[in-house]
């Protein structure tokens, strides 16, 4: 793909972005950011996901029939180097205290997660930028985006994180049972936008709340 051709290099140009991104979780909300981080030029994109595809995975991710029975990460590698013509770094492995640097997007499927990458691999780290953790139910998203080096974000953004064990509205469910690839095609849009800013030296809104029906948008500032 010739970045010189692409409409959106005035907004982000590929060749001049030198951090990594790394997209831990390839699934609803993954699989369509990988997509648009590679058609944006992203250069240095790592994803992690120790999972296969399955039928029921079909619906609301990226994948198609003939990736049914792949690793998640094998199967976006193709899709991104098919679709946008670029080559990415897989990691089919579940995220313990591997050492994660520049952009991180956190989109594992459950709380449990979330916290155990973000204590080991994440809080306090400084070659880490920017973390990204997106929420979904049907029709709401939150998007949460903060620096993890900053005491005051990081307790904020750790007292939204519930247990997995209670059943709470969406879109704090990070796990819900009914997702919509639209919905989670949306999210990734969304998600993309705060690290564009980030790309171009603007502040990042540390939280989003986002609802299709009725359709509204939150966007907050924690200091």
């Amino acid at each position: 793909m010739a970045v010189e051709n692409l409409r959106h290099v005035k907004v982000f140009d590929g060749r001049t972005f030198k951090k990594s991104v790394h997209v831990i979780g390839a699934g609803a909300t993954g699989s369509y950011l990988l997509l648009q981080l590679a058609k944006l030029g992203v250069q240095d994109i790592h994803v992690w996901d120790f999972d296969k595809i399955e039928d029921h995975n079909l619906a609301n991710q990226l994948y198609g029939p003939d990736h049914i029975g792949m690793n998640k990460v094998d199967a976006i590698q193709k899709v991104l180097k098919e679709q946008a013509d670029m080559d990415i770094t897989v990691h089919a492995e579940r995220v313990t205290d591997q050492r994660l640097d520049g952009v991180v997007f956190l989109l594992t499927d459950t709380m449990a997660s979330r916290k155990e990458i973000f204590a080991n691999s994440l809080k306090f780290k400084p070659h880490v930028d920017l973390v990204i953790e997106t929420r979904m139910g049907a029709q709401e998203m939150v998007i949460h985006a903060f620096e993890p080096v900053h005491p005051g974000l990081v307790e904020k953004w750790e007292s939204t994180l519930t247990s997995d064990d209670v059943e709470v509205a969406a879109p704090s469910d990070c796990g819900a049972q009914t997702t919509i690839g639209a919905t989670a095609s949306m999210l990734a849009g969304f998600a993309s936008w705060q690290f564009l800013k980030h790309a171009a030296g603007q502040p990042v809104d540390h939280y989003q709340y986002i609802s299709i029906a009725p359709a509204q948008l939150q966007s907050k500032q924690w200091v």
